[in-house]
């Protein structure tokens, strides 16, 4: 006579079981947390490619370039709408320099340097260039702040930007690095981006990472100011 009950308590438990392992496997499956990541064995490092490797120096044809991203160059620097933006870009986990001086004209005369070699910084225009020597969207400095310093509230692109900067930026490649052979990977305030990586918008305090073959160990979440 006990053995239907014993084996009724042993499906109830069979059930109650399966249920807590069911509840167990559907709380793991959060959305990934960006904000700080490890090396993944499964992204191997990015190889050297033919062309378009790291370092990516700053253009000698700047104001061309400014024009090709639909930018207008001016004679000083206009601060009615002044926001920044923070790029990080690294290679194998390893960051690499966002070099100052994109979108300046450093051979115009106006245009003042400080320091030197991969450290300068470019600027302080007091008395305006006799021509166009600043575009709207530009980096002083190596310490990867993109500014945007323009007479308009027209928030800039991170597409611009790399036009300015010479580099190629599409949702396949970044310079010479390209999917699928090698991992290229966007992250906006250390959450992966998927989009086309250039309409991201260079709102102020807007941190973004391109990252290339093996990862960093931890992502940036957030502007370093």
């Amino acid at each position: 006579m006990r053995r239907p009950a014993v084996l009724l308590i042993a499906l109830l438990a069979a059930l109650v079981l399966a249920g807590a392992c069911s509840s167990g496997s559907k709380g793991s499956s959060k959305s990934e947390s960006t904000t700080s990541e490890a090396p993944t064995s499964s992204i191997p490092p990015a190889a050297q490619p033919a062309q378009g490797a790291l370092p990516w120096a700053a253009p000698a044809n700047p104001m061309e370039l400014a024009a090709q991203a639909s930018l207008t160059p001016e004679t000083a620097e206009s601060l009615q709408f002044h926001v920044h933006a923070h790029l990080d870009v690294f290679l194998n986990g390893t960051a690499q320099l966002v070099p100052g001086g994109i979108g300046i004209d450093i051979t115009n005369p106006g245009v003042h340097t400080f320091g030197s070699g991969d450290q300068a910084q470019y600027g302080g225009i007091t008395t305006p260039c006799d021509k166009p020597c600043i575009s709207p969207l530009h980096t002083h400095g190596p310490d990867g702040i993109l500014h945007t310093e323009s007479k308009t509230p027209t928030p800039n692109k991170l597409g611009q930007f790399f036009t300015e900067w010479g580099v190629k930026l599409d949702a396949t490649c970044v310079g010479g690095y390209c999917k699928p052979d090698t991992s290229v990977l966007i992250y906006v305030n250390g959450k992966k981006f998927t989009g086309d990586p250039t309409t991201i918008e260079l709102a102020d305090k807007t941190e973004i990472a391109v990252v290339i073959g093996s990862l960093p160990s931890s992502i940036p979440s957030k502007a370093p100011f």
